[in-house]
C-alpha cells in the first residue's frame, strides 16, 4: 500500500454534513482545443476516444458521417450534436458518486463513498473527523535494554501508579503494556562466543539477559502493582555496535500485543542510540526483506535472525493501518537523529528522556490529541493510475501547523477533510478496464475509516446493443453477390467478409478487384452521377469510402459532403464560431449569419436612453440600420437636416421675451410659435442643436429637437446682455493696462543709467579726461623724483648724474 499524508490549513466550515459533498471537477477548455484533444491523432475506437479525456464523446449512430473515418465520431458533446448526432446516441459517462450514510460511525463519516470515473476526470468528496472528549488509552513502552539504559529501567519502576493518577484528568480508562529489545542476535551486532550468547555481562561479572530482537513481556493492563513488579524483574542486556533495533522492535509490537480496538494506543519507544535501517543486516549476511507480519512465539520475535530490517515507508503503513500514535523518548545527542525520522512517521512526535517522564507523556499525549490529520492510501497496483490530494477545513480556533494539520483542536470540534480523486489513465490489461480499486482514509491515531470505492468507465456501453462502430465491430462485407459474379469471386468475397476497410486508401483499392464491378459501382453513384464517389472516394462492395482530405473531413453515402466548404471570416471557417455541415455553417449559440459573424443579441444597438437605435431604425447583425435615410449614427440619433433653422424660431422667441417668459401669458405666442416650448436655465445633451438670439444688446440662447415628429423649443431664461457703459470701462482698462506697466518700467530704465553715470564718492562736478582713464584710481601722492644718469663723462674726472623732482598737483587743480 502506498500512502500520502496531506494536511493544510483552510478557514472554519461550520454547515458541511456528514455526508459528502461532490465536487465533479471535469478537466477541459475551449471548444477548439477540446477538438484538437479528442481528434488529434485520429482514434479508431470508442473505448480509446474516453481516454483521450473527459471532455471527449462517441457518437454510435448508425448513419453519422457515412463515408467518413471511424475517428470522425470522437468530438464534444456539442460538436457532435451540430454535426447531425442524436443525444441519445452519443456516449458520454458522467462522473457519478454514491454515498453509505449508513456505514457512519461515531468519529468519522461517511463510511463508504462509491465514485465513478472516466479517464482525466475528478471529483471531490467531503470526510469528517469528529474530536472526542475522553478516550481509552493504551500506552506500551518498548525499552531499550542495552547496557546503557540501567538508569531508565530504574525510572521506570515508579512511572505506573503516578502516571496513571495523571492520566485520570484526560482518559476515562488507562492501560499500559510493556516490550523490550536490544539487536538481531547475530554477529557482528554482539559477541557469538559460547560464552557471551548467554550472558553479554560476564567479563564484568554482572548477571545480563541475552540479546534478542524482540521480547513482549506484559500484555495491556490496568493493574499498576502488576507493571510495577515485572519492571523491577528487567535486566540488561548487551551488544556490539553503537544502532540498536528499535525500529523491527516496533513493527512486532504493533501486532497481539493487548491492544484494545476503541482506545488511543501510544507505542513509547526508549532508546539512548540511533536504530539500524532497511538494508543494514546485510552486513549479517541477512538480504530477506520484512514481509510486514508478526512473527511472535511464547511472546518472542522469532525471525529476527532471517529477515532484513522494516523499511520505514513499511513501519509507518503498519502503524497507520493499527491506529498507532508513536512517541520517541531519546536522549539529547541522538535527538538530531530521531528528529529527522519521525518527519517520516505519520502520528510521531520526539520527546527528551528528562527525569519527569510522566510529564513527558502527559504532555505528548494532549499534544497528539490536538493534531488531527489523515492518511489517503490506493491500492499498489492501481498507485501510479490516480491522483489524490487533501485539503484539511479546521474548524474555529484551530491553527494551522507548518501548513500540513489541523492543530489545538479541541474535544468536540470537527475537522472536514476535502479528498480529491483523479483517475489518470486506464489499466493496461482490457479485463481488469471496469474494476474497482479502493482508496482508503485514515485518521491517524484513530480505529475508523472511511472506504471510497472507484469503478474506472474505460469500456463503452454504446446503446442496448453495445454497437459502438467503431474499428472493433465495423466489418466490410460484400453482402449482396451480383448474378455474374463467378464461384471464384464469391469465394473471395466470403474470405473478406472481415476485413477492415474504413482506413482503406484510395491508392491500394486496385488490390482488392473482387470488390468493385459494375453492380457495385451502380450503388456508389448519385443519381444522374456518372463517377463513383462524385471522385472524392472509393467504392468497396457498393459503399462509397470517402477520401482523406487535408482541408477537413468529407462524408456522405456518395461523398458528397463535407466540413470545410463554407463561408470564411477573418480567415477563419465560419468565423471561428461555428462548424461547418454539409456546405452550411451551424453557429454556436449566440450567433447566427451565413459566416457566423452576427450576434443574436442586440445589446450592441441599445442607446443611451434605452431604446433601440433610438426608436428609428432595426438592428441587423448587431449594428443599427436606420428606417430613414436622414438619420445616421451608430444609434441613429443624429439628423443635421431635420431640424429647423434658428431663424424660424425667432418670430417665437419674440414674442415670449415681450410677454415677460410668463408662463400665463405664453398661450398668447401659440399663433405665433409652431413648437412646444419650454423654459428651462439650462440645457445639455447631445441632440440639442443650439441657436442664440439678440434683442437689446442681450443675447438668449434657445435650443431645438426633433422628438417624435415633433419640434421641441427649450429657451434659456437667463439672458447674457452687454451695454455701452460696459465697452467704455472695458477699453479703458484695457489701456490702463497697456501703457501703464511700459511707463512705469521706462522711468526705472532712466533712474537706473542715471546713477550709473555718477562719479563715486560722490562728487557732483563732472571734468573732462582727455586719456579716457578712469580719475577714481589715480593715485594721490604728490610728487615724484625721476634720476637719470648719463655714463658718459662730461670731464675726464667724474660722470654727471641729475635729480629731477616733479610734483604731483592734486586732482581737480588748475594748471599754472
Amino acid at each position: 500500500m502506498t500512502s500520502w499524508l496531506h494536511k493544510y490549513d483552510y478557514p472554519t466550515l461550520h454547515c458541511v454534513l456528514f455526508c459528502v459533498v461532490l465536487a465533479a471537477n471535469i478537466i477541459g477548455g475551449s471548444s477548439h482545443s477540446g477538438e484538437s484533444i479528442c481528434s488529434s491523432p485520429p482514434v479508431s475506437s470508442c473505448s480509446e476516444c474516453l481516454r483521450r479525456g473527459p471532455q471527449c464523446a462517441w457518437c454510435f449512430e448508425a448513419g453519422f458521417l457515412d463515408g467518413a473515418e471511424v475517428g470522425e465520431r470522437c468530438d464534444l458533446v456539442g460538436n457532435l450534436a451540430r454535426r447531425g448526432c442524436g443525444l441519445e446516441f452519443i456516449e458520454h459517462p458522467e462522473v457519478m458518486v454514491e454515498v453509505n450514510a449508513r456505514t457512519s460511525s461515531t468519529q468519522v463519516s461517511p463510511g463508504e463513498i462509491t465514485l465513478t470515473l472516466r479517464p482525466g476526470a475528478e471529483a471531490s468528496v467531503i470526510v469528517a473527523v469528529q474530536q472526542l472528549e475522553r478516550y481509552p488509552v493504551d500506552l506500551y513502552y518498548l525499552v531499550d535494554v542495552s547496557a546503557s539504559m540501567q538508569e531508565n529501567l530504574d525510572q521506570l519502576k515508579t512511572v505506573g501508579v503516578a502516571l496513571s493518577h495523571r492520566m485520570r484528568e484526560h482518559s476515562s480508562d488507562l492501560r499500559l503494556g510493556f516490550g523490550s529489545f536490544v539487536d538481531k542476535p547475530v554477529s557482528p551486532y554482539i559477541n557469538v562466543h559460547p560464552s557471551k550468547i548467554n550472558n553479554p555481562c560476564s567479563d564484568y561479572e554482572v548477571k545480563c539477559r541475552p540479546a534478542h530482537g524482540f521480547h513482549h513481556v506484559l500484555s495491556m493492563t490496568a493493574n499498576m502493582s502488576e507493571f510495577t513488579r515485572i519492571i523491577k524483574r528487567q535486566r540488561i542486556s548487551g551488544n556490539m555496535d553503537t544502532p540498536e533495533g528499535g525500529l523491527d522492535a516496533m513493527l512486532q509490537a504493533t501486532g497481539e500485543v493487548g491492544w484494545r480496538g476503541e482506545a488511543k494506543r501510544l507505542l513509547l519507544l526508549m532508546t539512548d542510540q540511533p536504530s539500524h535501517l532497511a538494508l543494514d543486516s546485510r552486513l549479517a549476511g541477512i538480504v530477506t526483506p520484512h514481509d510486514g507480519l508478526c512473527h511472535l512465539e511464547n511472546n518472542v520475535y522469532m525471525e529476527s535472525t532471517t529477515m532484513d530490517h522494516p523499511s520505514l515507508g513499511l513501519l509507518a503503513e503498519k502503524l497507520l493501518e493499527n491506529h498507532i500514535y508513536s512517541l520517541f523518548a531519546v536522549e539529547q545527542l541522538q535527538y538530531q537523529w530521531y528528529e529527522e525520522l519521525v518527519r517520516l512517521l505519520p502520528g510521531s512526535n520526539l520527546l527528551f528522556q528528562a527525569p519527569k517522564l510522566i510529564d513527558v507523556v502527559v504532555d505528548a499525549y494532549k499534544r497528539l490529541l490536538s493534531v488531527v490529520q489523515v492518511s489517503v492510501s490506493v491500492e499498489d497496483r492501481a498507485f501510479s493510475r490516480f491522483l489524490v490530494s487533501v485539503s484539511p477545513l479546521c474548524p474555529e480556533g484551530s491553527v494551522s501547523h507548518d501548513n500540513r494539520s489541523c492543530s489545538n483542536v479541541q474535544p468536540n470540534q470537527t475537522v472536514y477533510f476535502n479528498i480529491t480523486i483523479g483517475l489518470h489513465s486506464c489499466p493496461d490489461d482490457d479485463d481488469d478496464v471496469d474494476d474497482v480499486v479502493q482508496v482508503f482514509v485514515r485518521p491517524v491515531g484513530y480505529n475508523e475509516s472511511t472506504i471510497i470505492k472507484v469503478h474506472s468507465r474505460c469500456r463503452c456501453h454504446c446503446g442496448p446493443d453495445w454497437h459502438c462502430h467503431d474499428d472493433t465491430t465495423h466489418q466490410s462485407t460484400c453482402a449482396e453477390v451480383t448474378p455474374d459474379t463467378d464461384r471464384n469471386n464469391q469465394d473471395l468475397n466470403n474470405r473478406d467478409m472481415h476485413t477492415h476497410t474504413p482506413d482503406l486508401d484510395p491508392e491500394h483499392t486496385h488490390t482488392r478487384p473482387h470488390t468493385h464491378g459494375p453492380e457495385w459501382s451502380r450503388q456508389c453513384r448519385a443519381e444522374g452521377s456518372g463517377v463513383d464517389c462524385n471522385g472524392r472516394g472509393v467504392c468497396v462492395c457498393g459503399k462509397c469510402v470517402c477520401e482523406r482530405n487535408s482541408l477537413g473531413t468529407v462524408y456522405g453515402q456518395y461523398c458528397q459532403m463535407d466540413d470545410y466548404s463554407c463561408p470564411y471570416q477573418h480567415g477563419l471557417l465560419c468565423g471561428g464560431r461555428g462548424m461547418c455541415v454539409s456546405g452550411d455553417c451551424v453557429c454556436e449559440e449566440g450567433w447566427t449569419g451565413e459566416s457566423c459573424r452576427c450576434p443574436v443579441s442586440t445589446a450592441t444597438c441599445l442607446s443611451d436612453n434605452g431604446l433601440l437605435c433610438s426608436g428609428r431604425g432595426r438592428c441587423v447583425c448587431g449594428r443599427c440600420v436606420c428606417d430613414n435615410h436622414q438619420y445616421s449614427g451608430a444609434f441613429c440619433e443624429r439628423c443635421p437636416t431635420c431640424h429647423s433653422s434658428c431663424q424660424s424660431h425667432w418670430r417665437c422667441i419674440d414674442c415670449h421675451l415681450s410677454h415677460g417668459l410668463s408662463q400665463r401669458e405664453a398661450e398668447e405666442c401659440n399663433h405665433t410659435c409652431t413648437s412646444l416650448v419650454g423654459y428651462v436655465n439650462d440645457v445639455t445633451g447631445q441632440v440639442w442643436r443650439q441657436c442664440v438670439y439678440k434683442k437689446d444688446n442681450c443675447y438668449y440662447r434657445f435650443h431645438t429637437a426633433l422628438v417624435s415628429g415633433n419640434t421641441l423649443l427649450h429657451f434659456n431664461t437667463q439672458p447674457e446682455c452687454v451695454s455701452s457703459r460696459r465697452y467704455v470701462g472695458t477699453f479703458l482698462s484695457v489701456c490702463v493696462l497697456t501703457f501703464l506697466p511700459g511707463l512705469v518700467m521706462l522711468a526705472v530704465l532712466v533712474l537706473l543709467l542715471h546713477r550709473r553715470s555718477l562719479p563715486q564718492g560722490g562728487a557732483t562736478d563732472q571734468q573732462y579726461n582727455p586719456t579716457g582713464k578712469d580719475l577714481s584710481h589715480v593715485p594721490k601722492t604728490n610728487e615724484k623724483t625721476v634720476s637719470y644718469r648719463r655714463d658718459r663723462p662730461p670731464g675726464p674726472d667724474r660722470p654727471m648724474e641729475m635729480h629731477i623732482t616733479v610734483p604731483k598737483m592734486p586732482l581737480g587743480e588748475p594748471w599754472q
